[in-house]
């Protein structure tokens, strides 16, 4: 068995165990259930990223911020990887790498990079993104890093990275949240399951 079809069948059986995606198999709109089965739900990804505005809106054009997609992408330079089929998570390592030419400077940026992709409406002052995590090994203790977008467009990337001595000294980040801010009010934030 191949490396590639041995990482799916993993990746199959923590979906399964976890119940995290809905199945294939679900009900047709208009049929019920059948007795003594249980009714599969289906997130979205507000539901799977925590995801709250400030105060309540009636609609979604209203929301003055909207997380849209939380990527989450970890560089170990040490794994060996198998020849991929897919070309985007080569890319990825190979972006991340660029002009890292020692094993070193590899090494150093081995971490994890978040990239928070969001939607702006109507925004006149600059929006600060604050990025909070805790790690493995530091407990309950709470990092922050921020940064100020000046001219939130209607769709925006903010990077956020956690690489270097900051991740082997500390480990991996075990929970984050995504907070935006326009001067002190705050507009929406975002955090993983674990946050909490």
């Amino acid at each position: 068995m191949t490396a590639a079809v041995h990482n799916l069948l993993r990746l199959a059986c923590l979906v399964l165990a976890f119940g995290i995606l809905p199945s294939c198999s679900s009900p047709s709109a208009g049929t019920k259930p059948a007795e003594g089965a249980t009714e599969e739900k289906v997130y979205t990804m507000n539901e799977l990223y925590n995801f709250r505005p400030a105060r309540k809106y009636s609609t979604e054009e209203e929301l003055p911020v909207k997380v849209t997609k939380v990527k989450i992408y970890r560089l170990n330079t040490q794994q060996r990887f198998q020849p991929m089929t897919d070309r985007a998570i080569r890319f990825e390592q190979e972006r991340l790498l660029y002009g890292a030419l020692t094993n070193r400077q590899r090494g150093e940026r081995n971490g994890q990079y978040y990239s928070i992709l969001w939607r702006a409406n109507h925004r006149t002052q600059p929006v600060t993104v604050r990025f909070e995590y805790r790690k493995q090994n530091t407990g309950l203790k709470i990092f922050t890093k921020e940064e100020v977008v000046p001219e939130a467009k209607k769709n925006n990337v903010t990077r956020f990275q956690v690489i270097s001595k900051e991740f082997h000294n500390d480990g991996a980040v075990t929970a984050w949240r995504v907070t935006f801010l326009e001067g002190k009010e705050e507009l929406a934030h975002a955090d993983s399951f674990l946050w909490n």
